[in-house]
Formats: C-alpha cells, structure tokens, sequence
C-alpha cells in the first residue's frame, strides 16, 4: 500500500474513490466543491437520508461519471469535538467501506481544524490496520482487494513530516496480529523462535535461542516448571538491535510467551475461555512485532533487547503440581499455589534475564490476569510502575497510537497476600487486587536500580467484534506503543 500527497484539489482529483469527511452543521458549505463537481445536490440528498454526520456516521454514493466512481460521505462530528481519534476511526471505517474497487483512494479531511504533524500518519496507519485480514488458514480466500494507492488531498505540507514510519510500524502489528491469531498447532514455541530467526537474517539483527538445557544452566526453575507439563521444548528468545554509534539508551522489552495456556492442573473450566488460550502469547506478539519494526526503522542512540520465554502450559504426567515449590534464577523460591498463575513464572527468569543485560529500562507486556480485564475492559491496558517519568513516557507514546493505557496502583502493602509458609514467595495472592499482586510479583525479580514497568493487555490482546483500526481477533496491541516509546527523540 503506497501513501502520498496530491496537488489536486477536491474538484479535480482524478482517482477511482473519494472519501470525504465532514462535521456537522452547514452541510452546503462544506459540500460546496463537490456540488459543483457532480453537479447534484449532495446537501439535500443527505438530509433526505437523514444523515446527521455524527461521529462514524457513513454513507456512499455510486457515480456515474468515469472519476470517481464512488463518493464516501463519513461523520466527524461535532467541530468542537474534533481530535486526532476522530480522524483515525473515521478514515479506518470509511476505508473498509472501499473494498473492492479498483484504482486510487483519494481522502479529504478537514485537515486544518487539527494543527498536528502526526495526524497525516495516524490517518494512514488507521487505513492500512483497518483493512488488514489474515486469510492463511482459508482453503479459498475469497476477499475484496484493498486499494494500493492513497492520496491525500488538501495537506498542507507544513503540517506534514513523511510517510517513511508508516509501513516499518505496520508490518511490525500484522506480524503481531498473525502471531496472535495463529493456532496453537502451529505457532509453537519452535515456531515462534523460527520466526525471531527469519527477522533476524532478514534485518541484520543479532539472536540467541537458549534450549531447555541452556536455561536450567542458568538456573531458570520456574521457567522450566511451566514447561515441563509439555511434549514441546521451551525455547528462550533473545533478539537483540544496536544502532550504529553511541548508545545513549539501553532497553529491554519482555513479552509473555505462552503459545497455549490449559491452566495446567489448576485446568481452565467454565467461561475461562480455554479454547481462545492461543493469544496467551500477545507479550511476546507484541515485543517480536516491535523488533520487526525497530529493525526496519533503526533508530539511531538505542540498543534495544527483545526477550520472550515461550513454551506452553499444559497437563502430563511431568507437569508441575499446584503446592510445588521451585527456585528462579535470582535464588527466590517459590510456591505455586495455582498452576494457571504460569504467566508470572516464566516472566520472572526472562525478567532476571532482562536485569543482568543493565539496560536503562525494562518493559514487560503480558496477558496476565482476568483481574485487569474486569478492571479496565477490553480497550484499556493496565500500567504498574514504581517510575512517574517512565509512566509519562508510556502514556504519551500509548497515546499517540490510539492504544488505551491507564496507569494502576503499585500498593505494597499488598505484597503481604504474596507471603508463603514455606517458601521465599506464592506465585498468587487473594483474588481482591489480583492484577496489582501480579505486578508485585513480577517486580521482585527486577534489578532495583533499573527503571521498570509492566503493562498486562489481558483485554487489548483480542477483538470480538473488532471496532476502529482492529479487526475481530488478534489486534497487535502494545506494537505501536513500544515503537513510539523507543523512537522518541532521545
């Protein structure tokens, strides 16, 4: 999908579809050019149609003449009401209602009610998410064709950087969303680390795959206690990327990278939605689709590493047993009070992992608790950490991808619920608070003096129905807000 401005105004562009986006109130102004381009009365048309140009409000028109061919009318609103997600939602459901016809896609959005140079991006990022579908499990994958070439009309181009982020960030969120979506029969942990393996011959990044034998080496217990229950090797990923001269940010990003989550012995029953376990590995969907991106872009000033503990957690007679006790990394010990908290145990050896790296910070993204998601709902992730100024840094860079991030409380008085008779630490506490515990956990195998945050997208990982730039399924959430976070300006 090629992205570009055009000279052409309103009244002359040539293209096959033209969407145009208008607020409400004072139609005919607003439709003025087009009126006098087709010749119809495009106002009174609408009012008959009792369209109101409410926000996501949409309607098209069937041309007759040869350019265009179809017109896209979309809502945005009231004037006062305008915002850069206004922007991103309507161009993301105005583009899918172009499916299927051939020849440029031309958009025009009143582009000077927003003073931002990012909002030509957001705009073409929305587009091409939107119109994203993964069809490589259909025996005939009958669909309609999305546009190659969008033209923006009427920018003005001191409102404009370029378009060059725009492909790098979106094949880094089809990649996570592929990996998401997959089944659990095919992205197994080999899989995932073959695929970590194609990044890293194809973009020069440097890889380490530890075996199971290479990780109990490294004393990695409670990793490998998750692991056990499945015929399938774990297999523990470190990708890693470094600009070219001085380094003035070392990153670590871990995602949780449960390829399928049965709950173990502590067996997932009822609404726990067993057969959906595949997005368990959303972290490191997330954490993988974000190297992707960063080593197309390569961002100058950084050194960024990518770490995935992935296996699955499943039910033999090797699997780990609830009221087991095992040891991580660091030398903690800990008692698995319920097996289907695995989660946190294969974070905490890939988060002591992360710590003997010394980066500046380290982010860790996982589906980790139901908690957050009754919480927060499905649009907004969960944010613990001890740092206001990493905290900022995350909710900005959310913010400018679209993506909802809330910052929680890190409470520790909490962490008393954490306290085993036995061993240094449980890997649950009581249900009240569950996601907040989670993070307490997590925490204690984070190196003290390294800035730390993690982000469960229990909820942001999957779409039922899809809504804006997501289509049902896998959403690729957490890609953009990692790429924004590393490629800000230093």
């Amino acid at each position: 999908m090629e992205f570009s401005l055009t000279p052409a105004s309103l009244q002359e562009w040539p293209g096959a579809v033209l969407i145009v986006g208008i607020h409400e109130g004072d139609f005919e102004t607003q439709l003025h050019p087009l009126e006098s381009r087709f010749d119809a009365p495009l106002t009174k048309i609408l009012e008959k149609q009792n369209f109101q140009a409410e926000n996501g409000e949409i309607t098209s028109f069937q041309l007759l003449q040869n350019s265009p061919l179809k017109l896209i009318v979309v809502g945005l609103g009231k004037l006062e009401d305008l915002s850069v997600n206004t922007f991103r939602n309507a161009a993301a459901k105005s583009a899918k209602e172009s499916l299927g016809s051939e020849g440029p896609l031309g958009i025009f959005f009143p582009w000077k009610k927003l003073h931002s140079k990012d909002l030509i991006n957001v705009v073409a990022e929305a587009i091409r998410l939107s119109l994203f579908k993964d069809l490589r499990f259909r025996s005939n994958p009958e669909t309609k064709q999305p546009p190659k070439r969008i033209e923006f009309i009427g920018v003005d181009t001191n409102d404009f950087d370029n378009f060059k982020n725009i492909s790098p960030i979106c094949s880094g969120v089809e990649l996570a969303r592929e990996l998401v979506g997959a089944p659990p029969n095919s992205l197994t942990p080999d899989a995932i680390a073959k695929e970590a393996t194609k990044l890293s011959r194809e973009f020069g990044l440097q890889l380490k795959v530890l075996s199971r034998e290479e990780c109990n080496r490294k004393g990695m217990g409670a990793y490998l206690a998750v692991a056990q229950g499945s015929d399938l090797d774990p297999k523990f990923i470190h990708l890693s990327y470094r600009s070219n001269g001085p380094i003035q940010r070392k990153v670590a990003l871990v995602g949780k990278g449960l390829t399928f989550d049965s709950g173990g012995y502590n067996l997932k029953v009822g609404a726990s939605q067993i057969e959906l376990m595949k997005f368990d590995m959303g972290g490191s969907a997330a954490v993988i689709g974000a190297a992707r991106a960063i080593a197309e872009l390569r961002p100058q000033g950084v050194e960024v590493h990518f770490i995935v503990a992935a296996c699955e957690n499943m039910v033999n007679g090797s699997a780990v047993h609830p009221g087991d006790i095992v040891k991580a990394s660091n030398g903690t010990t800990i008692e698995i009070n319920n097996t289907d908290a695995e989660g946190r145990l294969t974070l905490a050896d890939a988060l002591v992992y992360a710590s003997k790296l010394e980066p500046d910070s380290i982010i860790d993204l996982a589906t980790l608790t139901g908690a957050c998601v009754i919480a927060l709902g499905d649009e907004i992730a969960g944010l613990w950490t001890d740092s206001d100024e990493l905290s900022n840094e995350l909710t900005k860079a959310a913010h400018k991808a679209g993506e909802g991030l809330w910052r929680m409380p890190l409470q520790n008085s909490y962490k008393e619920g954490l306290k085993s008779m036995l061993a240094d630490i449980k890997n649950t506490g009581p249900r009240p608070g569950g996601s907040i515990t989670a993070a307490l956990f997590l925490r204690e195998f984070v190196d003290q003096s390294i800035s730390w945050a993690h982000i469960d997208i229990a909820g942001t990982v999957w779409s039922e129905k899809g809504s804006g730039v997501n289509p049902a399924g896998a959403t690729g959430y957490g890609v953009r807000t990692l790429v924004n976070w590393i490629i800000r300006e230093n």
